[in-house]
């Protein structure tokens, strides 16, 4: 504890947590250059479409796809920091004075717990709601015209059950947890499973009982478009039956998910998808603990010793190898195949558990 609250301690948390929000505010300036790129590229043919509008829909797009990056982000910036402290020599006048390897990683380690529990807490939230920002101004900018202009090659599909018939939804973009939707494409079917006709819609939103379809182009076999204002149609669905299919559990908030999944329950819905994200949420700072452990396993090793360049790609393979346990174990829990919390712990444990050994063997052994 007094290594990580002396001096030293604090100048190897703050050289850390440099490296590693300079890794971060990188990777992030260039998902928003790329990301613009493809926007203007698809709004291109949009008069509408001004330079503002399409760039401030790019950076709020672009936080929660690199939520998804932030423990390689803490990887790559502890290895940066341990190597440029091994470099200039400091761990070894560190290493002199009697500090260990362990004292070294403490404070980066308390300090990746720290991140990680603002990343869960303050974050996500905050990356949830600019989501939605991006989704209602790429609504903004591509459904002007009927039918939502430029969709989604898949969008959202729903399968509602009515009195007269049968009819299926599909929606380019989704807002408010499925509450709003734009780009919309419906077919409606009679009892007999005979197609009506086909409605396309600029946006729809759920009221109480009905959905209301602004807007409205509708195609029939017998007669030509015509053109509606607006258009409703009765629904027994309610808020928490459509989220489950207009919302994935990465665009709901950590203080949120609580109240999704008990409300998926209370609906007959099936909950691992917000469960897994729930307790992936709470295990993301010992996750970024757990890198911190994998990048001080092949980053200490002394630049007279060689064989760094060898240690640096090991340690982005195990890095990368954890991400690909990551996603096989969330497949097998939204499977039902995985209970959710091993899921969401086995990655931590296993990195972690890594590097602990590996340091143990370089260290004690």
């Amino acid at each position: 504890m007094s290594m990580i609250t002396n001096t030293l301690g604090r100048y190897f948390a703050g050289r850390f947590l440099v490296s590693a929000v300079g890794v971060f505010a990188s990777i992030f300036l260039l998902l928003v250059l790329v990301d613009y790129i493809e926007m203007v590229r698809r709004t291109s043919g949009l008069a509408s479409a001004s330079a503002l509008m399409v760039a401030e829909t790019s950076l709020f797009r672009v936080p929660q796809l690199l939520e998804k990056m932030m423990p390689f982000c803490v990887l790559i910036g502890a290895m940066t920091c341990y190597l440029a402290l091994s470099r200039r020599l400091e761990l070894v006048v560190a290493r002199a004075a009697g500090v260990s390897a362990w004292q070294f990683i403490a404070p980066a380690l308390a300090s990746a717990i720290m991140l990680g529990l603002m990343a869960t807490t303050l974050y996500n939230p905050m990356s949830a709601n600019l989501r939605e920002l991006s989704k209602r101004m790429e609504a903004e900018l591509f459904g002007a015209a009927p039918g939502g202009g430029v969709q989604d090659a898949s969008g959202f599909w729903l399968n509602q059950l009515n009195p007269d018939g049968s009819v299926i939804i599909n929606a380019a973009r989704s807002e408010q947890q499925g509450v709003r939707l734009t780009g919309l494409t419906l077919f409606r079917f009679d009892t007999q499973n005979r197609f009506k006709d086909r409605i396309e819609a600029r946006e729809a939103s759920l009221e109480e009982g009905q959905w209301v379809f602004k807007s409205v182009r509708r195609f029939s076999l017998d007669a030509p478009p015509v053109d509606e204002p607006t258009f409703v149609l009765p629904t027994t669905l309610t808020p928490a039956q459509v989220r489950n299919s207009f919302s994935t559990p990465e665009t709901v908030s950590f203080w949120q998910l609580p109240s999704y999944i008990r409300s998926s329950e209370s609906s007959g819905f099936a909950t691992a998808g917000y469960r897994l994200q729930y307790h992936k949420l709470i295990a993301q700072p010992f996750l970024l603990a757990a890198m911190v452990m994998l990048a001080a396993s092949v980053s200490l090793r002394f630049f007279r010793m060689g064989g760094v360049q060898k240690m640096v790609l090991s340690g982005v393979g195990a890095g990368f190898l954890l991400y690909v346990l990551s996603k096989v174990t969330e497949d097998l829990s939204k499977a039902a195949l995985m209970n959710p919390i091993a899921a969401a712990w086995l990655p931590v444990f296993v990195g972690g558990l890594t590097g602990f050994m590996a340091l143990l063997y370089q260290e004690d052994g």
